[in-house]
């Protein structure tokens, strides 16, 4: 008796959860082209999100596919530009490099200019920097909450959103699962900076850049934990936030390292575990 309670239990609880599968994508900066591989690799074996949440590069890539671009389209569109098209060096008063021409990029690129009008419920993390507390934005205009999310203190000025500044979401949560943990029966991570690359450039963009991963890869932790399907990209450390010439293996990495994880739950007849749950 006392089990069927439990089961019974377990199937109310899935009925009223309104998304079947989230994916919570994390920042990491031009290492987010490995999202786009794991993107792939996930439809490929007829995986789609109900919905999904991204912080900084994972905010970028999660509003893309929200918008209805396929993985690869997200690529080449990138691959058309040079990351000095998107961010500049200015003089030292507020940041060290301005990002008008990305602005640019998404106002010109994003079909979608509202979280209303996308396909996909996403949900993009940043951080009230006047607050000191984490901001999950789901409705409103896209651009400026997904710069929001990605725009790292010092390196970039903050963004002003209705009179409030916002900073990289990674600051208080680089790996966004729990903000989609409650409202999802299951949660596939994808976390592109598991862990910190030993050697690094000694100027002082890239010593601010790597003192906020070291807060990055921490809080990050806990969020993993939350994760029933979770993949770490951690054959890309080499590669740095602004390393776009790489990108196309970056995203090699992210697809092959994701079919190698749905390949190591498959049951005996070569479908993706039950257990899972994770085809729609």
């Amino acid at each position: 008796m006392e089990n069927q309670i439990i089961k019974q239990n377990k199937k109310d609880i899935a009925k009223v959860l309104p998304y079947n599968i989230g994916l919570a994508l994390s920042g990491g900066g031009a290492k987010g082209f490995a999202h786009l591989g794991a993107l792939q690799a996930l439809e490929e074996n007829g995986i789609k999100p109900d919905i999904i949440s991204g912080t900084s590069a994972g905010a970028i890539v999660g509003a893309f596919y929200s918008c209805g671009f396929k993985p690869k389209e997200i690529l080449e569109l990138f691959m058309e530009h040079d990351v000095k098209d998107f961010i500049s060096f200015t003089l030292p008063k507020e940041a060290f490099l301005k990002y008008d021409g990305f602005r640019k990029f998404l106002e010109g690129t994003l079909t979608a200019k509202t979280f209303e009008e996308l396909k996909i419920p996403f949900c993009a993390v940043a951080a009230d920097f006047d607050m000191g507390v984490c901001k999950v934005f789901t409705e409103g205009e896209l651009v400026p909450r997904v710069m929001a999310s990605c725009t790292i203190p010092i390196v970039f000025k903050p963004i002003i959103i209705d009179g409030v500044r916002y900073v990289d979401g990674g600051l208080f949560k680089n790996f966004p699962v729990s903000p989609i943990r409650d409202v999802c029966r299951k949660v596939i991570g994808v976390n592109v900076c598991p862990k910190l690359v030993e050697e690094y450039d000694d100027n002082i963009l890239h010593v601010a850049v790597r003192s906020y991963q070291f807060m990055f890869k921490q809080n990050a932790v806990e969020d993993s934990k939350l994760c029933d399907l979770l993949l770490e990209v951690d054959s890309i450390d080499e590669y740095n936030i602004f390393d776009m010439k790489n990108a196309y293996k970056i995203y090699d990495q992210g697809y092959e390292q994701m079919t190698e994880l749905l390949e190591s739950v498959r049951d005996r007849n070569g479908k993706i575990s039950d257990k899972l749950n994770l085809l729609t």
